[in-house]
C-alpha cells in the first residue's frame, strides 16, 4: 500500500472526490484508496459518478480550447518565438491545436518566401 503525502485519510471529501474523478492524473493505488474512504465515509454512489463526470467534462472543455487556439498578429509582435513555432513545429494537429494548424498551413509558405526575398534583397 502505498503512502500519500497527505495521506488519503486526511484528505477531505472534496479532494477524494477530485481523485476519483481524475483517473489519468492519479496511480491505481490512489484511486483505490481514495474509492475505498469514501466508502467508509458513506459518500453516495451518485456523488461519485458526478465527479467522474466533471472531470470528464474539464477534459472536454480543456481539449476544446486547444482546438479552438489560433495566432493572432500581436502573438508575432510580443512572442518572436511564434515565428519559429510556425516554421519549425510538425506536431501541432497531434496535440489537439487544430486552428494553429490550419493556420500554419498558410503561415509557413508567407514566411518562407519572405525570408527568400529578404535574402535575395540583401545580397544585392
Amino acid at each position: 500500500m502505498t503512502i500519500f503525502n497527505p495521506q488519503i485519510e486526511e484528505r477531505t471529501t472534496i479532494e477524494l472526490l477530485l481523485i476519483v474523478g481524475a483517473p489519468d492524473e492519479w496511480n491505481e493505488s490512489a484511486i483505490e484508496q481514495a474509492q475505498l474512504e469514501l466508502t467508509l465515509r458513506k459518500v453516495n454512489e451518485s456523488q461519485i459518478k458526478q465527479a467522474k463526470h466533471l472531470s470528464k467534462q474539464k477534459v472536454r472543455l480543456e481539449d476544446l480550447k486547444k482546438e479552438k487556439e489560433s495566432y493572432s498578429f500581436l502573438d508575432f509582435i510580443f512572442e518572436p518565438s511564434t515565428f519559429i513555432e510556425v516554421l519549425v513545429s510538425w506536431e501541432l494537429r497531434k496535440d489537439g491545436y487544430l486552428r494553429k494548424a490550419d493556420q500554419q498551413k498558410w503561415l509557413r509558405p508567407i514566411f518562407i518566401l519572405v525570408i527568400i526575398m529578404m535574402i535575395i534583397v540583401l545580397s544585392l
